[in-house]
């Protein structure tokens, strides 16, 4: 089911074993030991150090690193495909601890693209030896979030966060909120526009800002119903002062950006995938298990249909994720249309799956203890996550008519 043997190569079949065998010998049992542990309003208490130590032992954490500095290379033709099936599994364990992970894995790749030698040497380094280091990638703002990357094509939408450049540093003011890795990240890939005269797509910037850095302020971890292993936050900019050289990608870092936007997309249908994975085969046990009635629950039609439904969703969505990741690592021009298709596709059916497998436990599908209303939860995460279900079906329609599709922002 799902990621098949006969879609992988020899090496991906490697990894995808490493990864399920980090995931039912470390993360599930983690998961399963404390069902309260994840509400915990100590973010810092709540992911024990151990599990990504662990993922740090199993190669996990060095996936996007280049090679010379210790990283795990993937074969470029099928590097996104290979990061969906691994991101499947570590999801299918937990979709926050995936997400944790998937963060690194993509500014990894952004950094090996855009950051100068000496930067890459001194935080590739530095991110290899500490196995708890974390990156986050800060893009969204309060006035304006999912909506702005339709795109709109007109100053008035461009980003509150400025950066200014004085003498040799540039110094950047506004805030970020809903960040991935936010509130314990290390490093920071922040968009900051440096144009206010161009629209979003031509005046806006990428900067390395590290933690420590005077003027960045991490103000608070937002308590989310799901995904609640990865601390997402708020950060606020105050005249914090970054050296001209921690420019990444200068008044175009959003078209130059698609290496991390295109596989995101990716991900978070694979996170999907996994959760929906986690609640199909607990539930199969489920079902072979309950006596209900006289006969387990399988031997029951309405029980067994609703089966053979979550089934099929899960392969539908599997599908889909092979065929839009595969446009990517081939640089298909249909490559962004499928990649906003499948992570709508996938969130949608996802949490029908999810559904299915708690009302099959019945009582026990909503008991904290047992632990089906936790994919619930995560799953319902991904319907908003690098963009909203409306605004990914805006530029699906955008993408494929281009011409009457109609435009969304500017004046009346």
């Amino acid at each position: 089911m799902y990621f098949q043997d006969r879609y992988m190569s020899q090496e991906q079949r490697m990894m995808r074993d490493t990864c399920r065998q980090y995931v039912d010998q470390v993360v599930i049992p983690f998961i399963q030991g404390d069902r309260t542990r994840e509400w915990l309003m100590d973010p810092d208490s709540r992911l024990s150090p151990r599990i990504l130590e662990q993922a740090d032992a199993a190669g996990l954490r060095a996936l996007g690193v280049p090679e010379r500095f210790g990283g795990i290379a993937l074969e470029p033709s099928t590097q996104s495909q290979t990061l969906a099936l691994i991101a499947t599994e570590l999801a299918r364990g937990d979709s926050g601890l995936a997400d944790k992970l998937v963060q690194n894995w993509k500014i990894s790749v952004l950094i090996a693209q855009f950051a100068p030698e000496h930067l890459q040497e001194h935080w590739f380094t530095r991110y290899m030896n500490e196995p708890q280091f974390l990156m986050a990638h800060c893009l969204t703002e309060p006035r304006g979030a999912s909506d702005r990357w339709l795109p709109y094509s007109v100053p008035e939408v461009n980003m509150d966060t400025k950066a200014i450049l004085d003498g040799d540093h540039w110094v950047i003011n506004g805030r970020k909120q809903f960040i991935s890795n936010g509130y314990d990240a290390s490093l920071y890939v922040v968009y900051a526009n440096t144009d206010d005269a161009v629209a979003m797509q031509k005046g806006t910037s990428s900067f390395l800002v590290p933690r420590d850095t005077p003027g960045l302020h991490v103000t608070r971890c937002n308590e989310t119903i799901g995904g609640r292993f990865m601390n997402n936050g708020e950060i606020v900019f105050d005249d914090c002062r970054v050296p001209a050289d921690h420019i990444l990608v200068h008044n175009d870092a959003l078209g130059q950006a698609g290496i991390y936007f295109r596989p995101g997309k990716v991900l978070v249908a694979a996170k999907s995938l996994g959760i929906g994975v986690g609640a199909y085969e607990e539930t199969v046990a489920f079902v072979h298990e309950r006596v209900q009635g006289g006969r387990v629950l399988i031997k029951h039609q309405a029980v067994a249909s609703r089966i053979a439904d979550m089934a099929t969703r899960l392969e539908a969505v599997a599908a889909l994720l092979r065929h839009a990741a595969l446009a990517v690592d081939e640089r298909s021009p249909d490559a962004d249309t499928l990649c906003n298709m499948v992570k709508v596709f996938a969130s949608h059916e996802i949490v029908e799956v999810c559904k299915h497998a708690m009302e099959l436990h019945g009582g026990y599908g909503a008991m904290l203890e047992v632990g089906i209303e936790k994919y619930m939860r995560d799953a319902l995460i991904n319907l908003h996550s690098d963009g909203t279900t409306d605004v990914s079906n805006f530029k699906i329609v955008r993408s494929m008519f281009p011409e009457t599709a109609g435009s969304y922002a500017g004046p009346e």
